[in-house]
């Protein structure tokens, strides 16, 4: 089955994150893809993540995806059962996601049943496009990407981090999108089972 967990906010949704699992957290190896949050000054949530994930019991091992080959990637990924995708500038992290191969390795995992997890950055880029990035300038695009198609796990693009000072500047990017939007809050998460796809989390689901 294929499992992804798209979140707003990582371990802010704890609770479901660990419903989600085949096994409790304790037996779990965890890839905690770190790239997007490189191209960050502050990486406190990093840290926070980091710690909250050794907390439930995962076995944690931060991975940077650039500089690395498809092979170097499947071997590093190589029994692993979850798969963190950290946020960060989604930009930067798309650019090197594509460069290393990272992108066809994590297709061939989720495949296999192994769990995505994607925080921010790291859900943006499950998306038929990133566009999104740049409705309420949270990212800048330092690497002059161009084309910025994702990787098209899901059939929907996400607006995280939901305030209400947002409301304006959705309604009008919202009905421009070529694909259906989900708007999270840093409490909620959208599941995607197989072809099943539903909100979880605290709240109801955001409509604009």
């Amino acid at each position: 089955m294929k499992t992804i967990l798209l979140t707003s906010a990582g371990m802010r949704v704890k609770g479901e994150i660990l419903k989600i699992l085949p096994q409790p957290a304790s037996q779990l190896k965890l890839a905690h893809i770190i790239t997007a949050s490189l191209a960050e000054n502050d990486t406190s949530y990093v840290v926070q993540d980091t710690q909250d994930l050794l907390a439930c019991g995962f076995q944690v091992e931060n991975i940077d995806v650039r500089g690395k080959s498809e092979n170097q990637l499947r071997s590093l990924l190589a029994g692993k059962d979850v798969i963190y995708v950290q946020g960060g500038n989604t930009f930067y992290l798309l650019k090197y996601v594509k460069e290393s191969g990272f992108d066809k390795v994590v297709k061939e995992l989720i495949e296999r049943g192994v769990v995505y997890i994607g925080v921010s950055a790291g859900s943006y880029i499950t998306c038929p496009t990133i566009e999104m990035a740049n409705w309420k300038h949270q990212d800048r695009n330092m690497v002059g990407l161009t084309d910025l198609t994702g990787l098209s796990l899901v059939p929907f693009i996400l607006s995280v981090h939901y305030q209400p000072e947002y409301l304006s500047v959705l309604k009008k990017e919202v009905p421009l999108a070529k694909y259906p939007v989900k708007i999270l809050t840093d409490e909620q998460a959208v599941l995607v089972r197989d072809d099943d796809i539903k909100l979880v989390g605290r709240g109801a689901e955001m409509k604009v």
